[in-house]
């Protein structure tokens, strides 16, 4: 059969077996009217006053937005949530770019994602999780670890998060308190979130939030940073807003958590000895640290000694910012890069990328299909070249044998598979 991955903005073709599993996010409809749904979560939200009504004109705004590697409709969502705000001067609203450890997005890169309007209406701050001087400490989470969030947020008078609601591959779910923790905090702040210990968790994976340390205390850090107003959404594998969750921040995430957890999250009954899989596409195949996630995804019901498939676009590389390739290169296996990061005392940028590409490897190989990356930039990061998916997965059921389980998993990430055991 044939069936169309997401791959880059274009997609990809590719010719499967007819026996083979195909797994797909539950369908959801996207909304009829985006802007008159939007419109009424944020004049009828959960838990709060209408937002129009909770902002004064003199109020001082700051409005978190997600970067340019989430597929978050911000050049959708915005301008609905702005028009509630007609009655606040513009020069009072400052536009937050949540940027976590990731790089500052280019002006042509902020027009695309938030419209050329916007970028010229409104003040755009990118945040910078290395730059101390932009930095206040609230105190410490319950874990022991201190808190530094952005000072132009923590000084504004009225606070918005907005993002989208996904599974995801350690916090649990994204959006909510991730726009804080590790959205605007400071470097520090992100190194101890999303340390080996607390990567090591057993619940610090796709799907849970309680009892998951990573995302509690993310939670704890959005309760300390105390942000006035969340608008989320979810979205559907065509970026269609399926859902809208607006108002305090606890009960909108929560109620979204529930929604994106009965559409993604799909149960198996066994694990297969092949998995094809996708980041989702671009932005989310953007690089292979992005990759990584699809990766996961698909580690969720490989069996070990299995193999796993990824084709992710990869435009922006491994990337050459940020240290995930320096420590893979470094430790050189996936044993060593296990041995490095659980030293005491260890803490370098990008670990936690390289700590779950481990994990991964620990259980299959991974075969990596891109059109940006070289061969050698793959075999460095430990991983497989793959020049042509249909060649390579007849390669594999060549060596598992004739009853090889194949899975496919066309939108990636978008889809949580787990197994039913």
């Amino acid at each position: 059969m044939r069936i169309s991955l997401a791959y880059g903005q274009r997609g990809l073709q590719v010719d499967i077996p007819d026996k083979a599993t195909v797994l797909r996010p539950k369908e959801a409809e996207g909304l009829l009217d985006e802007r008159h749904a939007l419109q009424q979560a944020l004049r009828h939200p959960l838990g709060c006053p209408p937002l129009r009504e909770m902002v004064r004109p003199q109020d001082r705004v700051v409005i978190v937005f997600s970067d340019i590697t989430r597929p978050m409709p911000n050049d959708r969502v915005l301008p609905v949530l702005l028009k509630e705000l007609a009655h606040v001067p513009d020069r009072n609203i400052y536009l937050l770019n949540a940027l976590g450890t990731h790089r500052a997005n280019s002006t042509l890169e902020l027009e695309t994602m938030l419209g050329a309007d916007l970028v010229q209406r409104y003040t755009i701050l990118q945040h910078d999780a290395w730059d101390e001087r932009n930095l206040v400490e609230l105190g410490r989470t319950s874990y022991g670890h201190r808190l530094f969030v952005n000072r132009h947020f923590m000084e504004a008078d009225f606070k918005i998060l907005t993002g989208f609601i996904e599974p995801h591959f350690f916090a649990g779910f994204s959006g909510g308190p991730k726009a804080i923790l590790p959205g605007i905090a400071g470097i520090e702040s992100i190194m101890d979130n999303h340390s080996y210990e607390m990567l090591n968790h057993p619940k610090a994976t796709w799907g849970f939030t309680e009892g998951n340390p990573v995302w509690e205390e993310m939670n704890e850090a959005a309760k300390l940073a105390k942000p006035d107003f969340i608008l989320n959404v979810t979205l559907n594998r065509k970026r269609h807003i399926t859902g809208v969750f607006a108002g305090e921040l606890q009960l909108a995430h929560q109620r979204g958590v529930a929604f994106a957890r009965q559409i993604a999250m799909v149960p198996v009954d066994a694990p297969y000895d092949i998995v094809l899989t996708t980041n989702s596409g671009y932005p989310l195949d953007i690089n292979l640290y992005q990759a990584v996630k699809g990766m996961s995804c698909a580690a969720q019901i490989v069996r070990p000694g299995g193999s796993i498939i990824i084709a992710a676009e990869c435009r922006d590389g491994v990337p050459d910012y940020g240290e995930y390739r320096k420590i893979v290169h470094e430790a050189g296996s996936v044993e060593g890069i296990l041995k490095m990061i659980s030293q005491p005392g260890f803490r370098r940028h990008d670990q936690w990328e390289a700590q779950i590409q481990a994990r991964v490897l620990q259980r299959a190989q991974v075969y990596v299909y891109s059109d940006y990356l070289l061969d050698t930039e793959i075999e460095g990061m430990l991983l497989k070249p793959c020049h042509n998916i249909e060649a390579t997965i007849n390669q594999l059921q060549k060596r598992y044998g004739p009853q090889a389980r194949l899975c496919v998993l066309p939108e990636g990430p978008q889809t949580i598979p787990y197994l039913k055991s």
